[in-house]
């Protein structure tokens, strides 16, 4: 309500330039409508995270910056509301319309997307993920996110455009160990389901951070490091081809090899920022060659040859391909003494 901050149900009708919402009585609605929304220069958020308390919202503000509330049942039907709206608000322009069914059906995760980044992000004391004591079958756990959670913060921070991509990225994230599930109901799905299914958009799956990957944003010791990442000695730098984590598919990527702190990041050629697009320490990690002879466990693709392989210290596996064998030697000769 505008007047008195309660909630009521209302029946809603979109119309192609207006949202109107009736009054209920007697299970049915009433012939004419309490009021309308008109759409024509309107912005939408959903999620809306304003309200902690009530993670179904859409946010309407109109071009006269009135600020509609509206409380959906079921984040399918937030989701399916948000999009319908959207398509409406953009009627008039056949090219955003059509990327909202684009967006919509299909699913193509950002390629300049860096895990570490988006890490750094949700560990901010402020703008981050909240982190929140819970319980679960009578065990308590703490700092903890729920997996429905997570998934609002990716989108709501733009990092993902629907909760499909967002899933996906957050699988991303305890594949390459960010994450990982707490509790009997996330932990089962990590057994027991397809790589897929393994994260869960439930508001009941509990995760936390990593133990290697907890972030202190009150330390300023933590945030020097951080900032120290990519202002090491460069010692070399070069093109490779490097395996995906998600979809093993091969991309040329730009390598930065740095000392002090030693650290390998990777950029994406095709972008004009000069920011890398994943990167990890290097300290603790084992470095070799491996045999042209046949393509070995976890490699897919079009391999070839001139591989060789990092594994780090949390036994996150690294598969890079090099022009030529001396190449190869090269790096493995340059990455080892900072192992």
């Amino acid at each position: 309500g505008h007047i008195v901050r309660n909630w009521k149900v209302r029946w809603f009708v979109l119309l192609q330039d207006k949202l109107l919402y009736y009054k209920i009585e007697g299970g049915k609605k009433e012939p004419s409508p309490k009021g309308r929304i008109l759409l024509d220069g309107c912005t939408i958020t959903c999620p809306c995270l304003e309200y902690e308390n009530r993670p179904l919202l859409i946010k309407l503000k109109t071009k006269t910056n009135t600020d509609y509330f509206l409380e959906c049942c079921s984040r399918e039907e937030r989701d399916s509301w948000a999009l319908d709206i959207t398509g409406a608000i953009h009627a008039g322009h056949p090219v955003q319309v059509q990327e909202l069914h684009r967006m919509k059906n299909s699913f193509k995760l950002l390629e300049n997307i860096s895990l570490h980044h988006i890490v750094e992000r949700m560990s901010d004391s402020s703008t981050g993920i909240k982190l929140t004591h819970n319980l679960e079958q009578g065990n308590r756990y703490k700092e903890t996110f729920t997996g429905s959670a997570l998934v609002d913060w990716l989108i709501s921070n733009s990092f993902a455009v629907s909760r499909f991509e967002a899933v996906t990225l957050a699988s991303m994230l305890m594949d390459e160990n960010f994450i990982k599930p707490v509790g009997a109901r996330s932990t089962e799905a990590t057994r027991y389901s397809d790589l897929s299914e393994q994260f869960l958009d439930d508001s009941t799956a509990l995760y936390m951070f990593a133990e290697s990957n907890k972030k202190n944003i009150s330390s300023k010791e933590e945030l020097q490091f951080n900032i120290s990442e990519l202002n090491g000695t460069i010692v070399k730098q070069g093109f490779l081809v490097k395996q995906g984590h998600k979809r093993k598919n091969w991309k040329v990527r730009r390598f930065v090899l740095r000392a002090d702190p030693a650290f390998l990041h990777y950029y994406d050629p095709t972008k004009e920022e000069n920011r890398p697009v994943g990167g990890f320490s290097l300290r603790g990690c084992l470095v070799s060659a491996l045999e042209d002879n046949g393509v070995p466990a976890g490699v897919k693709g079009n391999v070839q040859g001139n591989l060789f392989k990092i594994i780090t210290k949390n036994d996150i596996h690294y598969y890079i391909q090099a022009s030529s064998k001396a190449e190869r030697a090269q790096w493995i000769e340059a990455i080892k003494p900072l192992t």
